[in-house]
């Protein structure tokens, strides 16, 4: 019987394991992730309680009655359902770093076993290590993660040198959103004046950038845009450390990763570290707690270029919307520009300052700005061949950026308006009502709001009944897609709010 169960262990095992490590490689090999996962996705739906519910049992009773460990290993192998090995949005992609965890993670569960089944204990064992795989998988990529930085540090030390030896004036930007729209903008404003490397996408962390300088950095680079992200303290100044920007952005603070870091206040502390070396330091001053930050770094005799869209801030650059066009008012003077109706004027504001700092002109900034670019599937608007109005902002997922992108489906003309989205995540204590609240708003401007998937089903659900509009549950975001197609002619419209990547239920 132990070697029937470990033979079936041994064939069902890559099955579950492929499950969990696609989401170790899309949660970024963060140690406890895994588990945080697997508890959502087995407290899903009444069908993985259940089957959850029956592992369990099966494990326990599998002390007394040996065969029972079949019924749990069958279970961990299937389950839980919904979660896919390939995925849509995250296919595994079997890199060095995945090897190194799984095999680590083969060998610490292929020890216990061995271990039990010596004392005697082998076939209780073999179903709890099937239960628990998740958990040790996330204990390898603990005790991997040092050896993993290690082993980045040499393409950190390569990029250091690059940096130094081409010698680029280096500009970082964070915040909680607005990063790769501002570094976008950047590029546009600065890039007819200089010759400018930016990070691509959202390459904004260690292994993105030192891999932008190694591959990207040219010798006659002369600005470098380094977007950086951040996941908790201490990891904006480990990039700092090695990126010295000369020229440092913070353009927003709000509830994104909140759960991570528990409050907005660590959050700006966190952001702020972008600070600590950088000669020129520029801040949106509409944001939580960055007021405060501006002033301390004055009074630190920093130079600091404060950022607004209220004309009667005392910030150095404000740009103010309109209905058709905005006010730039750069150090007292101001410019009447046409600016794209998605652009936010606090991200604006923030680039003309880098700009101005890495030694465009006035002149030119102006003269670039009507032309201003926007971010990929960041309120997009176009249209279908069919006439259908896509207002496209799947990679947003704060609530600023949700508002924003229903005032876009707000200005268009349409007879029928759809919502379609799985809400936003990572928000902390937060998450529920600011679904609640975004569900609301959308079901009070849209006809229809499609919710796709468990996540967030019940907080939107709530918020939508309360706006009005008809509800529509969908598995997945292809199901979405197919019932907007189904259902919208010319003349309608949909907005596609986020799009979470299909290891959340």
């Amino acid at each position: 019987m132990t070697a029937i169960v470990l033979l079936l262990f041994i064939t069902s095992a890559p099955i579950a394991g492929a499950r969990w490590l696609r989401v170790a490689q899309r949660e970024h090999y963060l140690a406890g992730e895994v588990t945080k996962f697997a508890a959502r996705w087995w407290s899903t739906g009444t069908r993985n309680r259940l089957l959850l519910a029956a592992a369990v049992a099966a494990t326990i009773a599998s002390a007394w009655i040996p065969w029972l460990a079949v019924i749990s290993i069958e279970v961990t192998t299937l389950g839980p359902l919904g979660l896919s090995m390939r995925g849509r949005t995250s296919h595994l992609a079997w890199t060095r770093r995945l090897k190194t965890v799984a095999a680590a993670t083969c060998v610490s569960i292929g020890i216990i076993v061995t271990v039990a089944i010596i004392l005697g204990t082998g076939l209780a064992a073999i179903a709890v290590a099937g239960l628990l795989m998740p958990l040790a998988l996330d204990a390898s990529l603990l005790v991997l993660a040092p050896f993993e930085r290690k082993a980045a540090s040499r393409f950190v030390k390569s990029a250091q040198r690059r940096l130094d030896r081409v010698g680029p004036m280096r500009v970082a930007i964070t915040g909680s959103y607005g990063k790769t729209t501002i570094k976008g903008y950047v590029r546009h404003l600065a890039g007819t004046s200089k010759v400018i490397v930016a990070s691509p996408a959202s390459f904004n962390n260690t292994g993105g950038l030192s891999r932008t300088v190694n591959e990207m950095l040219a010798p006659d680079t002369e600005v470098f845009v380094a977007e950086m992200g951040t996941y908790g303290p201490g990891e904006i100044r480990d990039l700092c450390s090695w990126v010295r920007p000369d020229i440092a952005v913070l353009c927003n603070i709000g509830p994104v990763h909140l759960e991570r870091f528990g409050s907005l206040d660590v959050i700006v502390t966190s952001k702020a570290e972008i600070f600590e070396g950088a000669a020129t330091c520029i801040l949106n001053i509409d944001a939580h707690g960055l007021t405060d930050i501006a002033a301390s770094l004055r009074a630190s005799g920093r130079e600091v270029m404060t950022c607004s869209t209220s004309r009667s801030s005392s910030a150095d650059i404000t740009v103010t919307s309109h209905e058709t066009s905005a006010t730039v008012d750069i150090s007292g003077f101001q410019h009447e520009v046409a600016l794209p109706a998605q652009a936010a004027g606090e991200n604006v504001a923030c680039a003309i300052a880098v700009a101005l700092s890495v030694g465009v002109t006035i002149e030119t900034v102006v003269g670039l700005l009507p032309t201003i670019p926007g971010a990929d599937h960041r309120c997009e608007v176009s249209v279908t061949p069919t006439g259908v109005t896509v207002v496209d902002d799947t990679y947003n997922s704060n609530p600023a950026g949700a508002a924003a992108a229903l005032d876009a489906l707000a200005a268009v003309e349409t007879r029928r308006r759809v919502v379609v989205t799985p809400g936003m995540v990572e928000l902390g204590k937060q998450q529920v009502p600011a679904n609640a609240d975004f569900g609301a708003a959308a079901g009070a401007l849209a006809n229809d709001v499609i919710i796709i998937g468990e996540t967030n089903k019940a907080a939107l659900t709530s918020g939508a009944t309360r706006g009005g509009a008809a509800i529509h549950h969908v598995r997945t975001r292809n199901e979405a897609v197919e019932w907007v197609r189904a259902n919208l002619g010319a003349g309608d419209a949909v907005l596609y709010e986020n799009d979470l990547p299909d290891h959340y239920p």
